[in-house]
């Protein structure tokens, strides 16, 4: 009988044991569960993007916000991008600490609609470790991603032609060894990345071989202003007598009404190193000729 009780106690405390266990891993079993399915809008990790580029477009909405507890103020540096599925695609965000004191945060994540979690896919992103943001400093983060052309096959996310990437930023609780956000600033420029940009960012209006709303670009740096034969420039770009130079270019999308009033370039892009990097990238292409313009608007 007391060989009995044993058997019956030792049971006992081996599924006591179990079900500790399942408890204390079941976050982490959950968000194993999430990263391989999708389920609930996770998004999924990846190296880098082997996929080919469809010519199916989609929209990626951007949303974030800050839990209580974190002294921050966390945005994204573009409400919305436009892409063809396949496409690696960069996106910024920008985070400020308000605050007087050092702070670690940590960003979670999701999709809508959810059945598109499973193939938005994730090569670079603040949100897969803990990250430190000094006293009043302020940051722009990049997220490296492209939306998986399955999306298109799948009968059940055929309709999906936006999707909505929403992130919160919570204050850590594992604080230790968490990365430096400045490191993002200190970088130098990357034509790989300025190319990603230029794709998302610029490519509406403007190729490297060929005019659309804008002239073509392949040369631009060394260049003269407005000297594409054949293209329509304004009045005040043709008058400006302006080389473009790394310099001038970075003037130039900063503000081009500020560099040349009543020019018809309607678009600046305010975040420095979003423009070196879209400069280093045309300057990487300069070597490339420009083919003839055909018939187009005009955006200078």
């Amino acid at each position: 009988m007391r060989r009995k009780n044993l058997v019956v106690v030792a049971l006992l405390g081996i599924m006591l044991g179990t079900m500790i266990g399942l408890v204390s891993f079941s976050a982490t079993f959950y968000r194993l569960f999430c990263a391989a399915t999708g389920y609930g809008g996770a998004t999924q990790r990846v190296a880098s993007d082997t996929a080919g580029q469809s010519s199916r477009v989609v929209t990626v909405r951007f949303t974030t916000n800050v839990a209580p507890g974190l002294p921050w103020r966390f945005e994204p540096a573009q409400r919305e991008v436009q892409l063809h599925l396949g496409q690696d695609t960069l996106a910024f965000f920008t985070a400020e600490n308000l605050s007087a004191r050092d702070y670690v945060g940590h960003a979670t994540f999701n999709v809508t609609p959810l059945k598109a979690g499973i193939y938005f896919k994730k090569i670079q992103c603040f949100c897969f470790t803990e990250e430190r943001l000094g006293a009043h400093q302020r940051v722009e983060m990049p997220v490296d991603f492209f939306v998986d052309p399955q999306l298109a096959a799948d009968p059940t996310t055929r309709d999906v032609d936006t999707i909505t990437l929403s992130y919160t930023f919570f204050a850590s609780e594992r604080p230790e060894g968490a990365e430096d956000l400045t490191r993002f600033d200190h970088a130098a420029p990357d034509a790989e990345a300025g190319g990603k940009l230029f794709a998302s960012r610029c490519a509406g209006c403007h190729q490297l071989d060929r005019a659309l709303v804008g002239p073509p670009l392949a040369g631009v740096v060394g260049r003269r202003a407005a000297s594409v034969v054949g293209y329509p420039y304004s009045k005040p770009l043709l008058d400006s007598g302006i080389v473009w130079s790394t310099a001038t270019l970075d003037k130039w999308l900063a503000g081009p009404q500020r560099l040349v009033p009543g020019s018809l370039m309607p678009m600046s892009i305010d975040d420095a190193e979003t423009r070196q990097d879209i400069i280093a990238y045309l300057e990487a292409q300069s070597g490339k000729p420009a083919a003839a313009p055909e018939e187009h608007a005009r955006s200078e």
